[in-house]
């Protein structure tokens, strides 16, 4: 994982309530367990007509939408069964946060383990941004602060072991690898 300190990006909009994880990354691309390629079918049943093609009126099809690493969705967002390879498949998109009014919690707990952000974010907030797609946000992680136009700021909520995880490029195994030495002195305190 890369360490993660700032965000600085347009934000692309998905209006939509109750996006579920199948809707994130359908079940029929769930055979891998590998991460490369997975962007490619990120809402992938919203994204494409019947024949393949994509639509051009889905907003994450459009050119403004091109090079957003910030995704702002409408209330409960990444729903339903827990999989992981929808923070993947985000990622490999080339997302870093999502920010919504409501996050489900599996989805929120997996995002946070694979590098990806999940904000939530007051009901104010999120109908403003859901309101001004495309607009420029800088995300501060070291002060869990949502930086919008015009100087307005936001905290947010976010554990401090996972925000330590997320600065320092690690996940869960990483940080207690690091601890290596700690754990085998403790380890032989204890035998002794």
């Amino acid at each position: 994982m890369e360490p993660l300190r700032q965000i600085r990006s347009r934000t692309a909009v998905l209006a939509s309530t109750n996006i579920d994880t199948d809707q994130i990354i359908p079940a029929r691309f769930l055979r891998t367990t590998t991460r490369a390629g997975l962007g490619e079918h990120l809402f992938t049943d919203w994204r494409h007509d019947a024949s393949g093609a994509l639509k051009p009126e889905f907003p994450l099809n459009r050119p403004e939408a091109a090079g957003c690493h910030v995704l702002v969705a409408g209330r409960n967002f990444g729903c339903g069964s827990s999989r992981e390879h929808a923070p993947w498949a985000l990622l490999d998109a080339g997302f870093r946060a999502v920010i919504s009014t409501e996050i489900a919690d599996i989805f929120r707990a997996n995002s946070l383990k694979n590098g990806l952000l999940p904000i939530v974010v007051d009901e104010n907030t999120g109908a403003w941004l859901l309101a001004h797609p495309g607009v420029e946000v800088l995300i501060d992680l070291s002060r869990c602060r949502l930086e919008l136009p015009e100087g307005r700021g936001v905290e947010f909520p976010l554990e401090r072991f996972a925000r330590h995880c997320l600065l320092n490029g690690i996940d869960e195994l990483g940080f207690l690898l690091a601890k290596e030495r700690d754990i085998a002195a403790y380890e032989q305190r204890r035998q002794a």
